[in-house]
């Protein structure tokens, strides 16, 4: 349980697989009728930009959408990547969440390297949380396997 889950998501929103379509089987239908309003009046998911919907039937109370960056050569991949998690956080803090789990955005279909994703992801999150003392409790980084889990460890700073 945590007030806030993040969504690794596409542009429009739409949960069809993925860690998106787990969140929906769980959560219910409302999750995505919700994205779908959200996308009806802002427009797709902008990169370093999150959509904020409820939680449905999820032990949270919202879920937090963020459209990390689809890995390839000749654009800032690891920039992208902050820009997601920091805005994923941002969100967080402005809902009034204390707490939040986030997923390795990017690193399935969009094929950033699982390792490089959790690295950048985990610094981002300590980043964030040097700078903002005290506004998350707990920032949740969520493997979806032991070779996840392991990736997201090595990826904290060691400091």
């Amino acid at each position: 349980a945590v007030d806030a889950v993040v969504n690794a998501a596409n542009v429009h929103l739409q949960h069809g697989g993925g860690v998106p379509a787990a969140l929906v089987r769980a959560g219910g239908t409302s999750i995505q009728e919700e994205s779908d309003r959200w996308v009806a009046e802002h427009g797709p998911l902008s990169p370093g930009v999150a959509a904020v919907t409820g939680a449905g039937r999820l032990p949270a109370r919202f879920v937090i959408h963020v459209a990390g960056p689809v890995f390839g050569p000749g654009q800032d991949n690891a920039g992208l990547l902050d820009g997601a998690v920091h805005a994923a956080l941002d969100a967080a803090a402005a809902a009034g969440c204390r707490t939040v789990a986030l997923p390795a955005i990017s690193a399935g279909i969009y094929g950033y390297p699982p390792a490089e994703a959790a690295r950048v992801i985990a610094a981002a999150c300590a980043a964030w949380a040097l700078t903002h003392p005290g506004v998350l409790e707990e920032i949740r980084l969520v493997g979806y396997d032991p070779a996840g889990e392991a990736a997201f460890a090595n990826g904290l700073p060691k400091d």
